[in-house]
């Protein structure tokens, strides 16, 4: 008896790219690495050019608007002139960590892009562990961070390694369980199939999930409320303190490359990635990806720096239980809702979200003012 497989109608096309487009591997190596180093590149002027002018608005103050119309080419003429800078090299440094440290840092952002699907299949490897993949390829820049801090024969460097390791280490597991409740759903770790899984997108069936992976990722890359590493009173200028010239702009493509990866992963595992009417893929892909980096710079333009006790407060207090609790329930939803009524989920979820969160801060989330907390 032929077996007839039931068809599912989609308003999105599904068609996905061969793992060897154009034609073959090294081809699909190379075109793939390149657009990947390019993309990201120009993502990185895109989103520092973006970042001047937004929060020149929102605090009445003028951007960039001299150099290029509107002021485009100030990020291009930034490079140019840190990259003309002499390199300064400490004579207390230890020299091999020291010049590893920005090498370490940069070069697991590029890797991580391997696995993100900007069309359908348009990747450089469609891993069936892509998150997996990410989780462990990403925290390797805090190694590299951490050789910055300890090679650069500085305390407040080393202050402000230290510091990269502890948000690292917290945030780390509010992150991994957030994805795992998307990983239950989805029933895949592949990037690409975790997005065609998203005929709802995530962030209506996990909102809390979603809440927790947006604020964990932001202290996890140090970005503002959480960018302790630029408390200029405390530490000076942070684990890359000793460094100029190129190495600094190594660190510096780094910072805002890091930021557009999380932008990216928001945008894959909670924003249905690619997928949208009308547009081109690649173009829904970057809409998305920009509208998450207009709120994160909009945090950045309004909310106050936190205290290192109160960072370490809100992962271990607040967020990991939370986290669990979402994994918990959605784990119950999966197994107990029949299949195709994953919608049922939205109004569950969300009501579950702005209990818990109200609950939580009232009764037993307190981060001691006043005094420092340990």
């Amino acid at each position: 008896m032929a077996i007839i497989e039931p068809v599912i109608n989609t308003p999105f096309t599904l068609q996905t790219l061969p793992s060897d487009w154009p034609g073959n591997f090294w081809g699909h190596w190379v075109l793939f690495t390149l657009v990947t180093i390019i993309v990201v590149i120009l993502m990185v002027m895109g989103f520092i050019y973006i970042a001047r002018r937004e929060i020149g608005r929102m605090q009445s103050r003028v951007g960039p608007n001299r150099t290029g119309p509107f002021g485009l080419l100030q990020a291009l003429a930034d490079v140019l002139k840190v990259l003309l800078k002499e390199g300064i090299t400490p004579a207390a440094v230890d020299k091999p960590i020291y010049w590893l440290a920005p090498i370490v840092t940069l070069v697991p952002v590029f890797v991580v892009f391997a696995v993100i699907p900007f069309t359908n299949g348009g990747m450089l490897a469609n891993l069936n562990i892509g998150v997996l993949y990410v989780v462990a390829i990403s925290s390797i820049t805090t190694v590299g961070m951490f050789m910055a801090g300890w090679g650069s024969s500085n305390k407040y460097s080393l202050i402000s390694a230290m510091r990269v390791v502890a948000s690292v280490v917290s945030y780390e597991f509010p992150v991994l369980i957030a994805i795992a409740s998307v990983i239950l759903i989805a029933g895949s770790l592949s990037m690409n199939d975790i997005v065609i899984a998203q005929d709802i997108p995530f962030i209506l069936l996990q909102p809390l999930g979603f809440l927790i992976f947006f604020i964990a990722g932001l202290a996890e890359i140090s970005r503002a409320p959480f960018d302790l590493l630029e408390a200029d009173q405390e530490i000076v200028a942070g684990f890359h303190l000793e460094y100029s010239g190129i190495k600094f702009a190594l660190f510096y493509l780094v910072e805002y490359g890091e930021a557009f990866l999380l932008s990216c992963l928001i945008t894959t595992i909670f924003l249905a990635g690619w997928r949208g009417p009308v547009l081109p893929e690649w173009l829904w892909f970057i809409i998305k990806v920009l509208i998450v980096w207009f709120v994160m710079v909009w945090l950045w333009a309004t909310l106050p720096r936190v205290r290192i006790d109160q960072m370490m407060a809100l992962a271990w207090k607040f967020l990991l239980p939370l986290a669990v609790i979402n994994l918990v329930v959605t784990a119950i939803e999966v197994l107990a809702l029949p299949e195709g009524m994953l919608w049922i989920m939205i109004p569950i979820n969300f009501a579950m979200t702005a209990i818990l969160i109200l609950f939580w801060s009232k009764k037993f989330f307190r981060l001691g003012w006043g005094r420092v907390e340990v």
